[in-house]
């Protein structure tokens, strides 16, 4: 059975116990892939858990960057969330329409603005939906908030502190992308990127982390996963994937197992993919 934890998972029981906190603020993150024929935006209109706003992954980044949804600038994240009546003093609670999928980096992007009473809703709106629980279509009201921001530059990696630890080994690289992909043996869903892996990564897919439900694992069978997969979960990691949002996905998860030196490599393989100098592994 999870144990709440405010900083990482909570579980629906919990939540449906403090949804009416004051000082609760609830977050629909939901993100999909460019094929799922799925709209985040329409689902969210159409019912989401009451009181939440929808935080829109691809706007509320840095748009400056021709990689998908790179990490906000402090001051565009300051000023959406004051906008979204989100800031100091408040209980996050993030989760999405998948079960466990974008949410989580939604959950790291507000551990990189210095944020820490944020959690993931474990099992997602899936889980929330089939116990009945209440949902709306209205959004909430919402008054501004004041938000103060402490970017923790330690939770992110560019390419070039990446390509040093897969020379250096200081880090453990850990890959999130399905199994396939990261051996390299099917293309990669966005055009002109390689197939392969960061040399000397590790790869746990990401929907190895889940229960069928959409639940997170346990930590002891977490540990046991980041294991067999030949992670030192004792070492400092850096998470990785297909454009950096199931990668927060890992991040969480080392977080669950009390791993806290964590970061993600936000440009993930739709940047170490482009680039013809960087070597790629594969098998």
């Amino acid at each position: 059975m999870l144990i709440d934890d405010p900083q990482t998972l909570v579980s629906t029981d919990w939540l449906a116990a403090h949804l009416h906190d004051p000082d609760l603020r609830i977050l629909d993150a939901s993100w999909y892939m460019p094929d799922s024929d799925r709209n985040a935006r329409a689902e969210y209109d159409a019912a989401h858990i009451p009181g939440a706003r929808f935080f829109d992954i691809d706007e509320i980044s840095d748009q400056r960057s021709e990689l998908p949804h790179m990490a906000p600038p402090v001051e565009k994240f300051m000023s959406r969330m004051r906008a979204m009546g989100v800031g100091d003093g408040h209980q996050v609670v993030i989760y999405d329409g998948a079960g466990m999928f974008s949410a989580p980096r939604v959950w790291w992007t507000f551990r990189l603005m210095g944020k820490t009473d944020v959690a993931v809703l474990d099992g997602g709106f899936p889980k929330w939906q089939a116990e009945g629980r209440p949902v709306e279509d209205m959004p909430p009201m919402v008054k501004d908030r004041h938000m103060t921001v402490r970017r923790q530059a330690s939770l992110i990696k560019d390419v070039t502190q990446v390509a040093a630890a897969s020379k250096l080994g200081d880090y453990e690289i850990i890959d999130a992308r399905p199994a396939e992909r990261f051996r390299g043996e099917v293309e990669e869903p966005r055009p002109g990127l390689r197939s392969g892996h960061i040399p000397n990564s590790k790869n746990v897919p990401f929907s190895s982390l889940l229960n069928a439900d959409g639940t997170m694992k346990t930590v002891t069978d977490l540990k046991s996963l980041f294991s067999g997969a030949g992670v030192d979960i004792s070492k400092p990691a850096i998470t990785t994937c297909g454009s950096g949002v199931t990668a927060a996905m890992l991040s969480l998860a080392l977080e669950r197992m009390g791993q806290p030196n964590h970061a993600v490599y936000d440009g993930s393989w739709a940047e170490w993919g482009m680039f013809s100098d960087l070597k790629v592994a594969k098998g």
